[in-house]
Formats: structure tokens, C-alpha cells, sequence
């Protein structure tokens, strides 16, 4: 089976688990050959990431890939903001004049303080991946200066919302964006939806698999993953949902539009400025929640 059951882990969370295990490989030795095989396509970019924190990549294999950014209604945002709105800086959410302007038709941010903590350091120029608890703290002030004109804290009714005019702005994933924008557009309405990644830079996540060492069944949850990292399955899982296979070799079977897209598949000029969170520590991780409660309850 998968761990865990019927989710997939992102990067920072598989390796805090990791740590946590003590170091101990979550795959069983017998499997490890057959592992290493399977995993020879994996986008070597993304392991060589990844192997930072797992030496050898032997806990987790990448299965897709996104990035953290702004999903807006771009007839909205224009017309609230005006042409020289800031559409290429962390600036149009977190600096107030601009947010104050835009509650007007809605904001909406992701309901994960890491997420949106880290996006707050980027925009303040400050280390995504500071253990300092000040810069915390910072980032939480930059939330909380844009507070009033939060309309939610949504993590998945945002694309519906985005797509359907409820909203003018969201900080979301990827592809759940891409979807937003697509939905729009298949019903013809008059506004169109863009993703944007801020030029400061942006986080870029992993969902990962892997298999526990005490899993039942390892053969079949082996089976499971080179069916899934299939150049067939890797590509439709690109196409079906706008979100990045971490198979390249897939890339010959993914529709030639979203080959193209830039929100999809960010140009490498963009893809230098990702940034991969590192597992944070048990007293950052209760501080960061404590000030996303604060943030929520106001």
C-alpha cells in the first residue's frame, strides 16, 4: 500500500516523516533494486532536489509537481487596480493598498500556514526557510496587515469560486488554478483567469509515494507505482489536471497546449527562482499553527 493511505505526501512533510522514522528505509531491502529501476525516468532535476534530504532517494519517488502562486480574475483585478497593477510580485496580495481595493471582490487564501507563511517571507526578502521564530513572526504580521480584507481561508472551494466570479484573487496551487481557468473558459464566460508566479520567487512542492516496511501487500503497491509513473498514466495525469508529471520522457504524449504553458511547465529562467521547503522543527511548527489560529479567529 501507500503511504499514507489514499493521500500523497509533499516534499517537506515526507522528509519531516523521515526524520522522524530515525533514518530507517521505508522500503523494504527486497524491493529496492526494482525500486531504483522503476525510478530511472523520474525528472533527475527534482531527485537531485529531493536527495538534499533523502540521500539516494530511497524513501520517496516524486509523482507530480506543482508551485504555489495567484489565481485572478483578470477583468477584475484591472479594473479595481488599473493597467499598472503589480501582476508579477507577491505585492498585489500582501501590500494593503492593494488588498483594500480588491475586498471589494474577493480574496481568498489558502488555509495552510505553511503555504502562505512561506509566500509571506518571499515577499518580506526574507529566508523561506528560516528557523529564526522573528521571521514567523514577520511573516504572520504580513498576513495579519491584509487580514481585514481576507474574504477566505479555502483550500480546495477556491477553484470553483475562482472559475464561477466569486472571487478576484487567490493564493492556491498550480494546477488547481489551471483548472479554474479551464472551467472558466469551457462555459464561455466573459472574464478570464490567469496564474501568475510572482518574479520573487515561489515555492514548488512534490506529491510523493512510497511504501511503509511493515506495508501487506509491497508487491502490489510496488505494481501500483510503476503503473502510475508510466509514460501513459504520467501523461494523462498532465492533461486530465494541469499538474506536471514527474516522468519527462511522458512529455511526448501531453497535448502540445499544455506542453506550452507557462503556468504548467514555468521556463527555466522561472524554475531557478522555486524554492523547496525544508522540514521545520516541532517548536517552529507549533508556533506557525498558534499564529495561524490567531489569524483565522480575527
Amino acid at each position: 500500500m501507500l503511504w499514507p493511505p489514499r493521500t500523497m505526501r509533499t516534499a517537506s512533510i515526507m522528509n519531516s516523516c523521515v526524520y522522524r522514522a530515525l533514518g530507517l528505509p521505508i522500503f523494504p531491502s527486497s524491493l529496492r533494486e526494482s525500486y531504483t529501476l522503476s525510478k530511472g525516468s523520474i525528472f533527475c532535476g527534482q531527485a537531485q532536489t529531493l536527495a538534499k534530504d533523502d540521500p539516494g532517494n530511497q524513501y520517496g519517488i516524486p509523482w507530480s509537481w506543482g508551485t504555489d502562486g495567484l489565481g485572478i480574475n483578470v477583468e477584475k483585478v484591472k479594473a479595481l487596480l488599473g493597467d499598472d497593477a503589480p501582476l508579477d510580485s507577491w505585492s498585489l496580495l500582501f501590500d494593503p493598498k492593494y488588498a483594500q481595493k480588491l475586498k471589494s471582490c474577493g480574496i481568498s487564501i489558502l488555509d495552510s500556514p505553511s503555504d502562505t507563511f512561506t509566500a509571506a517571507l518571499i515577499y518580506l526578502k526574507k529566508d523561506p526557510n528560516s528557523d529564526n521564530p522573528a521571521d514567523i513572526q514577520a511573516a504572520y504580521e504580513a498576513v495579519k496587515a491584509i487580514r481585514p480584507y481576507i474574504s477566505q481561508f479555502n483550500s480546495s472551494g477556491y477553484i470553483s469560486d475562482l472559475a464561477g466570479n466569486d472571487i478576484c484573487i487567490a493564493l492556491g496551487w498550480s494546477g488547481d488554478v489551471n483548472s479554474a481557468r479551464i472551467s472558466a473558459a469551457d462555459a464561455h464566460k466573459s472574464y478570464h483567469i490567469k496564474y501568475l508566479i510572482p518574479s520573487e520567487g515561489t515555492p514548488i512542492w512534490f506529491d510523493m509515494m512510497a511504501i511503509p516496511k511493515d506495508a501487506p501487500h509491497p508487491d502490489a503497491a510496488q505494481k501500483f507505482i510503476d503503473f502510475v509513473l508510466s509514460e501513459k498514466e504520467s501523461a494523462a495525469l498532465t492533461n486530465d489536471t494541469s499538474y506536471p508529471s514527474a516522468v519527462p520522457s511522458s512529455r511526448h504524449l501531453v497535448r502540445p497546449e499544455v506542453l506550452a504553458d507557462a503556468a504548467v511547465f514555468p521556463p527555466p529562467e522561472v524554475y531557478r527562482k522555486l524554492v523547496i521547503s525544508k522540514p521545520m522543527t516541532a517548536q517552529l511548527m507549533r508556533l506557525e499553527n498558534r499564529l495561524w489560529a490567531k489569524l483565522k479567529a480575527d
